[in-house]
């Protein structure tokens, strides 16, 4: 089964939940902030999807980092500090269990996602 793992709270998660629930697509929901992520399903995304797409640094959490954490970010620190601030991670990130990951959505992660779940 499909598992969404984002924030309760985020407007793109939203959006995507109930884009999922409209098109009939089973899925469950992980919120990364209330039930935490375990360093290795971070580690897990990072092989599938690669550290750079995963690391959201458009967030306020990476622009409140000091500037010595963001430079030169290798993909152990980034993997560090998505486990320690999982609101790095960017969302949504839809994970069908097999390797199939899908990070973001916009058109292109809908089409990914739609034709991933067989719809």
């Amino acid at each position: 089964m499909l598992t969404v793992y984002g924030l309760k709270n985020c407007d793109t998660c939203r959006k995507a939940l109930k884009w999922l629930e409209a098109g009939n697509i089973p899925h469950k929901f992980h919120d990364v902030r209330a039930d935490g992520i375990e360093v290795s399903d971070v580690r897990r995304f990072v092989e599938s999807a690669g550290w750079e797409a995963l690391l959201n640094k458009a967030s306020t959490t990476w622009r409140s980092l000091p500037e010595k954490q963001k430079a030169d970010v290798s993909e152990a620190d980034a993997v560090r500090l998505m486990s320690e601030n999982p609101t790095l991670i960017k969302r949504p990130v839809f994970d069908f269990g097999k390797g199939d990951l899908i990070v973001g959505f916009r058109d292109p992660q809908k089409a990914a996602v739609k034709k991933a779940a067989g719809k």
